[in-house]
């Protein structure tokens, strides 16, 4: 989950001293309302008075259904739509975009945009994709549950960052903006997943349609055009293509946050000649001996319109939108997803199990857990090695190998892409969607102790 500047929270608290105020701008604050959302869900789905409202809730149609008088038309849309799909295709819509708006940021300007920045990152990222896939058709090659592969592959960058804000100095600046760059390049690697292995039988006219809209879109981007309205509209579009083309429909915000133009409306040398301007008439004297009893007057609030209006103008869309979107994904969408998608039903202790294994069945519970707590770490450390040895990267400053591992735990809790790759994987096979789900969530939560364990300690070794 990529729901706030990460890096940039890195490298502006750390590295100039700078600490947020309020619980909203806490970066751990996100990972702590999804774990309270997670321990309604479980309570939702168990306790007799709810669970029966619980599940017929997240079942209920919201599709429409539109008849002609002489009953030859028949339309639905959209077609299949429940609350439990409107929040997994629809909401987190939303949560795609944003990722791909920090994506392409950091593509673009960020940790990932040039080659010597990106190769450590990138390539941890792929090994910490690698093993947990590995590990898991390890434990499942030719069972019912080896489409599960995906599921252990992920990193929830929230809960991550989480953890190390409030480890403190404990972990070097540089090995904090390795996991912040690791997460969002693995974020590109789940999306890609996602979009290769888990859609369904694809509709080309609806992909085709998708694909010229998004063209007249570019198109735009290149003339220049910066209102909002002309991206918008094209977004819900492709959306629904999306919906109805076997891709999964929340890969369209990603494909829509790429066309979102970065370039400010005015330029710098505009914006500095016309701020000036508005300072200087903000600033007169008669304006000033004027607002003695009342302020702003009238001239003022028109200036300090017009510089609001400035300052908006001069930074991207891409970079506005990411900013305004971030605490509603954050507060909003992400908690209820997790209060849609973690309700397991605990009346059967089997899913808690995740050691039980069937030569027809696999373990969907050891796949996951494992690859997590132990493929994640391994994959990591192991490509990071790889780079640095053979010359093509460089070590984190001031970063050890252990402390590298350790930092390299917390990259194991999976959560939020997990549980949506695991709803992707299993679908409507009931019991492996919830053995996933308790699995990435002990997963997720073991190696969340074990790392915070190893940097504490690590911590401690060096000081005395």
């Amino acid at each position: 989950m990529r729901l706030f500047s990460m890096y940039g929270w890195v490298r502006s608290r750390h590295m100039m001293g700078i600490r947020s105020k309020g619980l909203l701008n806490a970066p751990w604050a996100g990972g702590v309302v999804l774990l309270i959302c997670v321990a309604v869900a479980m309570l939702l789905a168990n306790l007799p008075a709810t669970k029966l409202y619980y599940h017929s809730l997240l079942e209920t149609d919201l599709s429409m259904m539109i008849h002609s008088p002489n009953g030859y038309i028949n339309w639905i849309f959209p077609k299949g739509m429940t609350i439990e799909k409107f929040v997994n295709d629809g909401l987190m819509v939303i949560f795609f975009f944003t990722v791909g708006l920090e994506i392409k940021r950091e593509v673009v300007s960020g940790q990932l945009s040039s080659v010597r920045k990106a190769i450590l990152p990138v390539m941890a990222a792929a090994g910490g994709m690698m093993a947990p896939a590995l590990i898991y058709m390890f434990v499942n090659h030719g069972t019912m549950a080896a489409n599960g592969w995906g599921i252990p592959t992920a990193t929830d960058i929230a809960f991550a960052v989480g953890i190390l804000s409030m480890l403190g100095d404990r972990v070097p600046v540089s090995l904090k903006i390795f996991l912040t760059a690791l997460a969002i390049a693995d974020d590109l690697g789940a999306i890609i997943v996602i979009a290769l292995f888990y859609g369904g039988d694809m509709e080309l006219m609806c992909l085709l349609l998708a694909a010229i809209i998004m063209f007249g879109v570019y198109f735009l981007n290149r003339m220049g055009e910066k209102r909002m309205a002309f991206y918008f509209v094209p977004a819900i579009l492709v959306w629904g293509l999306f919906y109805y083309s076997g891709v999964h429909s929340t890969l369209s915000g990603v494909a829509m946050a790429m066309l979102i133009p970065m370039r400010p409306r005015y330029k710098k040398e505009y914006l500095f000649h016309k701020m000036r301007w508005l300072k200087s008439h903000l600033l007169d004297p008669k304006y000033i001996e004027e607002s003695d009893d009342e302020f702003p007057t009238a001239e003022q609030r028109f200036y300090l319109r017009q510089m609001r209006r400035l300052a908006s103008g001069s930074m991207g869309m891409s970079y506005r939108l990411e900013h305004a979107l971030s605490p509603y994904v954050t507060f909003i969408i992400m908690p209820i997803f997790a209060l849609a998608n973690a309700g397991v039903g605990i009346d059967s202790i089997r899913y808690f199990n995740i050691f039980q294994f069937s030569p027809e069945m696999g373990s969907v519970g050891m796949g996951v857990f494992f690859g997590l707590l132990l493929g994640k770490p391994l994959g990591i450390t192991a490509a990071s090695w790889l780079a640095v040895k053979t010359g093509v990267a460089v070590m984190p400053e001031k970063a050890s190998w252990s402390m590298l591992f350790a930092v390299a735990c917390l990259g194991g809790i999976g959560f939020t892409m997990s549980l949506f790759v695991d709803s992707l994987a299993f679908g409507d096979q009931v019991d492996f969607v919830n053995r996933g789900k308790i699995a990435i969530l002990m997963g997720s939560i073991a190696a969340a102790i074990l790392g915070s364990i190893l940097i504490l300690l690590l911590a401690k070794k060096k000081t005395n």
